[in-house]
């Protein structure tokens, strides 16, 4: 098994993280091949076969269908056995993904998400963003709301789930987390990646195997030998593919 430091949080985080999108949503996705949900009991033995293998870290959001009540109904028995990332500002319901970065639907979702996932705190909250970052952080109420619920112990750690170069430079100032999209065929935050662990901020990577376009073996070691990531989010519904990753994940050591 492997852990690394997230940041400067204090939190030794499995080298490996379970994305939780494929157990809640199965519409409008951008994987090349659909999928039928699971049912619960195929759902409660996979997320808890994931606590039992070693992996600390599931990442979750409100845009992942019902991915947050599916975590909080199975694994509230073992809240204190991993950490647990969700995010603000995206949401999906009735089969359609919606935007909405106003200051009472932020405060509502950090209030959903305390509920269905039957927790008193959660351990990180991303901002989910649409891409246009600038207006996100600059014209938005985003950053102060995730600063109030970290203030009001709603929230251990804040931070951006982001996609541009611009943005991700601007969360530098103020985010405890930051996660980002990085493999082989996309570096283009590389150097924002050095800068936050520099800086002492947690970097997880989302998309590391470009949507299932890479193969695990290599996309899993470019991934996590980079010094300053700090661990790497898989989705998935096999868990003997989990299994296989997880084993690839914990084999990499970060280069010198």
């Amino acid at each position: 098994m492997q852990y690394r430091p997230l940041g400067n949080t204090g939190f030794l985080i499995s080298a490996l993280g379970f994305g939780a999108f494929k157990i809640g949503r199965n519409q409008q996705i951008k994987y090349s091949q659909s999928y039928d949900l699971p049912d619960d009991a195929t759902t409660d033995h996979l997320l808890n076969s994931i606590l039992d293998l070693g992996i600390n870290h599931i990442d979750t959001a409100p845009a992942y269908g019902i991915s947050e009540e599916r975590i909080g109904r199975f694994l509230a028995h073992r809240r204190k056995e991993f950490l647990l990332s969700t995010k603000i500002g995206e949401t999906f319901a009735n089969g359609e993904s919606t935007y909405d970065f106003s200051r009472a639907s932020l405060q509502s979702s950090i209030e959903r998400s305390l509920q269905r996932l039957k927790t008193d705190v959660l351990d990180i909250v991303l901002i989910h963003s649409n891409g246009d970052e600038e207006s996100i952080l600059n014209d938005s109420d985003a950053v102060e709301v995730l600063q109030t619920a970290k203030q009001a112990g709603q929230i251990r750690w804040i931070g951006l789930s982001g996609k541009t170069v611009s943005g991700v430079t601007s969360a530098l100032t103020w985010a405890d987390v930051l996660m980002l999209e990085y493999h082989l065929e996309d570096r283009s935050l590389e150097d924002v990646i050095h800068q936050a662990a520099q800086q002492g901020i947690g970097v997880i990577i989302k998309k590391g195997l470009a949507s299932g376009q890479l193969p695990p073996e290599e996309a899993i070691p470019f991934v996590l030998s980079n010094p300053g990531v700090s661990n790497l989010v898989v989705g998935g519904l096999n868990l003997k593919h989990i299994q296989t990753n997880w084993q690839t994940a914990a084999s990499v050591r970060p280069a010198a």
